[in-house]
């Protein structure tokens, strides 16, 4: 029970950071029986949460690889990319970390995380849709899976072992010719050699929406809403407190779900995780006329998807490796969508200026999701990388389940924060 003395207010548990994993952990819990404070110091879902390609997917058994084709490499050394970019000394700075991501990309690595994520896949679809019903965010959502594009034979046969470990775990999928590509989505141009039809996934036309929806609904449940600032949270003993605008409030439990800054505060309280953020543009787009698209499409190897939304085609980038505080650049959406326009007739710029987002990674690609191993009352639900969007209503929820003493089905000990060394 919320308890209130003058300007102190006392809660069951603080959830720290507003995008879909705070939102997500936060109505779970509420609907669970405890008091929930939501903090965030502007209003929710305007992060990562809302500038993704909004697809929730069923497959990615696979790590987001490094690329290794020469032509991959070069094009990436001569700045000429779309699906990675760097800083040079951010690339050294970060060099222990890629060769730990690497190792965990590739061989024996893609069978740890395949075996892990797959439990959360195969939950995440439904898991978003119980929400949606609940907040009146369902009219955001679209079946009709995505797809996944590739420009030539080499590209495709890489990505085989996707398909292998969907085969694995029953994902289904269609693999299309040029010209079934074409009836599927007749706006697409004829540069594609394949591509895959994931039909189980499902979409949203504006994420920020579904995650404002889900908060809208964490409110009319009970929840407080409370602006303030993560920096400011004290450990005291058996409780936590932090100042915020509506005066001090306290609660034995937190959860840190402040994706590419959860870091940042868990290094204050002494706990250290090696989080890296992979920064990332959108940008809107009017299609030329006649041109239109009915779910994402994905350009597989230069790293971007054009997602049809309520606001025009979100043209969304691949990968920026620099520091996450770093000023944009606008090079990158300029390539992106020079490389876009080549496969969908993108028209007229909606915005001024593209969105600049951070994705919160781990070296193994897997989110941290459980208690903290080292502090009481701490527990940790970040690290989702490229897919917070998919995977926050799940892991929010089977977190919940853990603070609130419930029996879950699921095991999290392969997103256990213990797995690192703080």
């Amino acid at each position: 029970m919320t308890r209130q003395a003058g300007q102190l207010r006392s809660f069951d548990v603080l959830v720290l950071g507003a995008g879909i994993v705070g939102v997500s952990t936060a109505i779970h819990l509420r609907r669970l029986g405890l008091d929930v404070a939501l903090i965030d110091r502007k209003h929710p879902g305007v992060e990562a949460s809302f500038g993704n390609a909004g697809i929730v997917q069923c497959n990615g058994f696979v790590p987001h690889a490094i690329p290794s084709r020469p032509s991959q490499l070069i094009g990436i050394m001569l700045g000429q990319s779309s699906a990675v970019s760097y800083d040079f000394s951010t690339l050294v700075r970060l060099f222990p970390w890629l060769r730990q991501y690497h190792a965990a990309s590739s061989g024996r690595g893609i069978e740890t995380y395949s075996r892990a994520i797959a439990p959360l896949r195969a939950l995440a679809a439904q898991d978003h849709l119980d929400l949606a019903a609940s907040t009146l965010a369902d009219r955001y959502y679209r079946k009709g899976g995505w797809l996944h594009l590739y420009r030539g034979e080499g590209s495709f046969r890489q990505s085989e072992i996707e398909r292998h470990y969907a085969r694995v775990f029953g994902v289904a999928y269609e693999e299309l010719t040029t010209e079934d590509t074409n009836v599927l989505e007749p706006g697409l141009s004829n540069m594609i050699f394949k591509a895959v039809h994931w039909t189980e996934s499902c979409s949203v036309s504006n994420p920020g929406a579904v995650v404002d929806a889900f908060w809208r609904g964490f409110v009319q449940d009970g929840g407080h809403s409370i602006r303030g600032d993560a920096r400011k949270l004290q450990k005291g003993r058996g409780e936590w407190s932090l100042d915020s605008e509506r005066g001090t409030i306290t609660a034995p439990n937190v959860v840190v779900a402040l994706g590419a800054w959860s870091s940042d505060l868990l290094a204050e309280l002494g706990e250290h995780y090696p989080l890296v953020s992979k920064r990332g543009y959108h940008m809107h787009f009017q299609p030329r006329t006649g041109a239109s698209l009915s779910r994402p499409v994905v350009d597989v190897e230069n790293g971007f998807a054009l997602t049809p939304t309520d606001n025009g085609i979100r043209l969304t980038t691949g990968v920026e490796l620099v520091d996450r505080d770093a000023p944009p650049n606008p090079n990158i959406i300029k390539l992106t969508k020079r490389r876009a326009s080549e496969l969908f007739p993108l028209g007229q710029a909606l915005q001024d200026q593209p969105w600049l987002g951070s994705r919160p990674c781990l070296p193994d690609s897997l989110p941290v999701c459980g208690q903290s191993s080292k502090t009481s009352g701490l527990w940790l639900n970040f690290g989702h990388g490229h897919d917070g969007f998919t995977l926050g209503p799940v892991t929010g929820r089977l977190l919940a389940e853990q603070i609130a003493g419930k029996e879950s089905v699921q095991d999290l000990t392969a997103f256990s924060p213990a797995r690192f060394p703080v």
